[in-house]
């Protein structure tokens, strides 16, 4: 039991500095996962690459996968526990794939410093088969 107005004010004050740090960070999700989603629906914002065994599928094939990615919405705590939109694995006919967005500098010579910000990072989509990882 709290036995001063002090000791229960500073309880209190850390009580709102956790919820602010909190509503800090899931706007931080927030602003990465609209940017994942728009590159990855709509591959603006961002490069999309495959590997070469997705190429090696035909142009037919890749583009349904590509469509697949941009459709794909089944995210939830286990595949996406940090709630940004940033990896997910999916079938496409027999063929199992994984897509992921990395973030870079806008060299592209290492990560970035920033991925909420766009003005400093470079996403990049990658579609890959499952047994590519």
């Amino acid at each position: 039991m709290l036995r001063t107005q002090k000791e229960r004010n500073m309880n209190i004050r850390s009580d709102a500095n956790a919820v602010l740090a909190n509503s800090g960070l899931e706007s931080r999700a927030i602003s990465i996962r609209e940017l994942n989603d728009r590159l990855r629906t709509t591959e603006r914002g961002g490069m999309a690459v495959l590997t070469d065994g997705v190429a090696s599928l035909g142009p037919e094939t890749v583009a349904t996968i590509f469509a697949a990615v941009r459709r794909f919405a089944d995210f939830n705590p286990d595949n996406d526990p940090w709630g940004e939109h940033d990896c997910a694995s999916l079938t496409v006919g027999e063929i199992r794939l994984i897509w992921k967005i990395d973030y870079y500098d806008r060299t592209l010579a290492a990560l970035s410093p920033d991925p909420a910000d766009p003005k400093v990072t470079v996403r990049v989509l990658t579609v890959m088969l499952a047994d590519e990882y």
